[in-house]
């Protein structure tokens, strides 16, 4: 008798054990399931945003940068390959976000070297020309704030950029204009003001002056005057 009762609670606790694990076994799968659902939808929420386009690549942009620059030899500078008012030009629409139009001549007649350059701008001015350019400018009713940059030339402007003020009057009338120059001792010779007399129906807002040089050999520094400067614009 007493070995019955001893093998009917051996039977008992073994069946006791089967049910604990078993038990254990059903709580371990659910807590696994919604860990991995979660992964799941975390890591289809991160596909779904990566698929999404970015709003800066839309090319989408209420400011233009519209600039004349020249390659060749420059003053105090040597022979460059990438224009000084196209190192600026780029560097103020990565800080803005801008669009970007050069001013190419249609007709290319200027030099490369440096003192014929000069004497073919002269020349320009005192005949008071207005080069053509090439290609057709995008459409400036979509911007409501132009960067305009050139080198100096003889203290004024270069004379295509006077075609592209006088071809466009209409349509910079009522825009927001911020002159910029590249030089190398005459800073922005009174862009400003020749900015607003070419463009008397526009605003135009205080102008950036960069030596060439600094274009060429300090752009670290000529990124920060650039960056501060775009700051106190308040555009």
């Amino acid at each position: 008798m007493k070995q019955r009762i001893r093998n009917l609670c051996v039977v008992l606790l073994v069946l006791s054990m089967l049910f604990a694990l078993a038990g254990c076994g059903s709580a371990g799968s659910g807590d696994v399931a919604p860990a991995d659902n979660a992964q799941q939808s975390s890591e289809q929420q991160t596909q779904e945003q990566a698929e999404q386009p970015s709003s800066d690549e839309t090319g989408d942009s209420n400011a233009l940068v519209v600039y004349f620059s020249r390659t060749g030899e420059q003053y105090t500078v040597g022979v460059i390959e990438k224009g000084n008012t196209a190192i600026v030009a780029e560097m103020i629409a990565e800080e803005t976000g801008a669009d970007l139009f050069e001013l190419l001549p249609a007709d290319d007649h200027y030099p490369m070297t440096y003192d014929e350059l000069t004497d073919v701008a002269k020349q320009e001015q005192n005949e008071n020309a207005r080069p053509a350019y090439a290609g057709e400018v995008p459409d400036l009713s979509q911007y409501d704030t132009i960067f305009i940059g050139a080198p100096v030339w003889w203290g004024d402007w270069p004379m295509i950029m006077y075609t592209f003020f006088e071809e466009n009057a209409d349509a910079l009338s009522g825009k927001t204009l911020v002159p910029f120059s590249t030089h190398e001792g005459s800073g922005l010779s009174g862009f400003d003001e020749k900015l607003s007399d070419a463009c008397p129906g526009s605003t135009v807002l205080e102008g950036l002056a960069i030596r060439g040089n600094d274009a060429q050999n300090a752009q670290d520094d000529v990124r920060s005057e650039v960056n501060g400067w775009i700051s106190g614009l308040g555009l």
